[in-house]
């Protein structure tokens, strides 16, 4: 079995500098630019609590969405090939990160909650199962260090 490897590049561009740079604390801005060759740029900044804009998205929702986006990729891909056929998927992913008393911190869990709608018929047990493979075969719940958890639903219409 031969590796392969894949590379990812993207340029984060802070928009942040409000006159003064980063001359103190709330000084400047935590707004930034994700931006692919190809693709619609992303608007980032940081959580509320940290002085960012609510209306941007932030690194944790990111890493949430994420690590939920890739679960339903591998999800769909499973259920394609083992005869499930999903017409509906959507999922309430929950992540937590714990605060430390020095300012840094991590996330403790994500919770996975999909809500999966397949063809009446087409194997509901399987179609629960499939998370399972789904979460081995994940690259980002590979990549992290804390739990990553599926509570998944199965509707058969």
């Amino acid at each position: 079995m031969s590796e392969h490897r894949h590379e990812y590049r993207l340029t984060v561009t802070w928009e942040g500098d409000r006159g003064s740079g980063t001359s103190g604390y709330r000084a400047y801005g935590r707004d930034h630019r994700i931006a692919a060759a190809g693709k619609p740029d992303i608007a980032g900044s940081a959580d509320p609590h940290f002085l960012g804009d609510p209306a941007r998205w932030n690194p944790e929702e990111m890493l949430l969405a994420s690590v939920s986006a890739c679960h339903k990729l591998w999800y769909l891909h499973f259920c394609a090939v083992s005869g499930v056929i999903v017409t509906a998927y959507e999922d309430q992913a929950e992540g937590t990160m714990q605060m430390d008393s020095d300012g840094g911190g991590r996330f403790t869990e994500i919770v996975l909650k999909p809500r999966v709608t397949i063809k009446a018929g087409t194997y509901p047990e399987l179609a629960l199962e499939l998370h399972g493979d789904a979460h081995e075969k994940c690259f980002i719940a590979n990549s992290v260090n804390f739990p990553v958890r599926c509570e998944a639903v199965i509707i058969e219409a």
